[in-house]
């Protein structure tokens, strides 16, 4: 039977990937080698793998920011300086979410469902307030001459339209907030655009300060 887990990337994962990446991404240049190496030495705990039989099949990278700094419209270049994640803040309380994929062959097989849960764990071990991310919309350069990004996601919410990216992530409990315009000018099924998500952490106390300036080991959570 196969096994699929969610850990903690480490930099020799590096080469499977981005070949996973390029092959997910065929219109979007993947990252370079020192940007992984820089996320990996900037905030390695916000890393993730999914490995199924010993084969890595998805990625959840991610960043800690003060989100008042980030909360006005921008891109996934500035937000994730370049990829690098310099950007990230041990001061924050919102775990950002830059980079999600999975294998094609693999979707619908419960691998995203598995690194959101991750990152969801995550944010709860972190004493984190929420995840914020900026997600595709792979499905509106297909309608975008007949309406608006805005329409097109509020056509999602109501049911109207399936987006492959955004149903998936109300189905994992996001609240939709908006769209972020030119996020990603290369995404040219997205039109350059995405939507704004939110996760509230039901168990984050206010008390308590985050366990950013402690150490943490990667950890392994298994498939639910």
């Amino acid at each position: 039977m196969s096994e699929l887990c969610v850990r903690s990337t480490t930099p020799h994962d590096a080469h499977a990937l981005l070949a996973l990446q390029e092959l997910v991404y065929p219109t979007i240049a993947p990252w370079r080698r020192d940007q992984l190496a820089k996320q990996l030495e900037v905030f390695p705990q916000g890393q993730l793998v999914a490995e199924l039989d010993g084969r890595i099949v998805g990625c959840a990278s991610a960043l800690v920011v003060l989100w008042d700094e980030w909360a006005d419209e921008h891109t996934w270049t500035q937000i994730t300086a370049s990829g690098t994640f310099t950007t990230h803040n041990p001061n924050g309380f919102t775990l950002y979410g830059a980079e999600v994929f999975v294998d094609p062959q693999l979707r619908a097989m419960g691998v995203g469902h598995a690194l959101y849960e991750g990152r969801r764990q995550l944010c709860r071990i972190m004493n984190l307030r929420r995840i914020i991310a900026c997600g595709r919309l792979p499905g509106y350069q297909a309608v975008a001459l007949k309406m608006s990004a805005e329409l097109y996601a509020k056509k999602v919410l109501w049911g109207d339209l399936n987006d492959p990216v955004l149903s998936f992530q109300l189905r994992e409990g996001f609240r939709y907030c908006g769209i972020m315009h030119d996020y990603l000018p290369e995404d040219s099924a997205s039109c350059g655009h995405a939507s704004l998500i939110v996760w509230i952490n039901s168990d984050f106390d206010s008390a308590r300060p985050t366990t950013l300036q402690s150490a943490m080991t990667p950890f392994t959570i298994d498939r639910p």
